[in-house]
């Protein structure tokens, strides 16, 4: 970062506490609780280059990746989670200094919330299982406006916007255009340097393979519509944690059928079939579906 969080906080009356941010984003009580034990155990300043260099989009997956060894004995990533909180508090004050709204800071940061939830509902109990991930959230380079997230990302060495679908996303036509124009005045008004005129998407989602499964009418194929598949990938399964909130290796005859969707992919996986993941890139007119 050219600025040190703490230069960027001197004299200011900004920062927000640990707590303060816990309720901000309705982060689960038992998690709570594990990390204020973390917090009496735990000498951040030890680590401090790590977390400010988390913090930076160039250097945020290095650090991951080192403290992510250092902690190695980590019970239920705990201390990971502990730390890329503590980056979130401090990401705040960087939100401040750019005027970027409270809102958007909360949505981005509530996929830890998120996140903890489904680790629960696929595994049982709670635990941070996506510290490889949000890094991205912290360093800000992944921010979640209105229902869709949004990447600073490349594809062919050209600067996109990648989008990403939260599992708690509304992706009918009226929120998805919301989304969309937000985003657009967002990216202009805080990162005008950032020169992009594509936006992509790569998700199970995105998979033409779903087409025959859903209605015409379907939310989901709305939102494909939008999109230029340009590569498929049937051999990834991500899609079975995604779709059903299981481990991915959990037998098919298993697999919950709580909706349609899921009754009809089970059934494709039982026959043989797959779903697989897509990647496209939205068309020009990007409202016109």
């Amino acid at each position: 970062m050219k600025m040190k969080i703490d230069e960027l906080a001197k004299g200011k009356n900004m920062s927000m506490e640990l707590t303060e941010l816990y309720g901000l984003i309705d982060l689960q009580s038992e998690i709570v609780q594990k990390l204020k034990s973390i917090g009496e155990e735990i000498d951040l300043k030890q680590i401090d280059l790590y977390l400010e260099q988390l913090m930076d989009r160039k250097t945020a997956a290095s650090s991951y990746e080192y403290l992510n060894a250092l902690f190695e004995e980590d019970k239920d990533n705990m201390k990971m989670l502990y730390c890329q909180l503590e980056c979130a508090r401090r990401i705040f004050d960087i939100y401040q200094e750019k005027h970027i709204s409270k809102a958007v800071y909360t949505d981005t940061m509530k996929c830890f919330t998120r996140f903890i939830k489904e680790c629960k509902k696929k595994n049982g109990r709670m635990f941070f299982d996506r510290g490889w991930w949000t890094y991205r959230q912290i360093s800000m380079e992944i921010f979640r406006i209105g229902e869709l997230e949004y990447q600073f990302t490349k594809h062919e060495d050209e600067n996109v916007i990648g989008i990403h679908i939260p599992s708690d996303a509304d992706l009918s036509k009226d929120a998805v255009d919301a989304s969309l124009k937000q985003a657009e005045k967002f990216f202009k008004t805080y990162y005008r340097n950032y020169e992009y005129k594509k936006y992509t998407c790569h998700s199970w989602l995105m998979s033409p393979i779903l087409k025959p499964l859903l209605s015409e009418n379907s939310n989901i194929l709305s939102f494909q519509k939008r999109f230029e598949i340009i590569q498929e990938n049937k051999e990834e399964k991500d899609y079975i944690e995604w779709l059903f909130q299981v481990p991915a290796d959990t037998d098919y005859n298993d697999l919950p059928v709580e909706t349609g969707l899921q009754r009809k992919v089970r059934r494709l996986l039982l026959n043989g079939g797959t779903v697989g993941c897509a990647y496209g890139i939205m068309k020009a007119d990007m409202n016109e579906y």
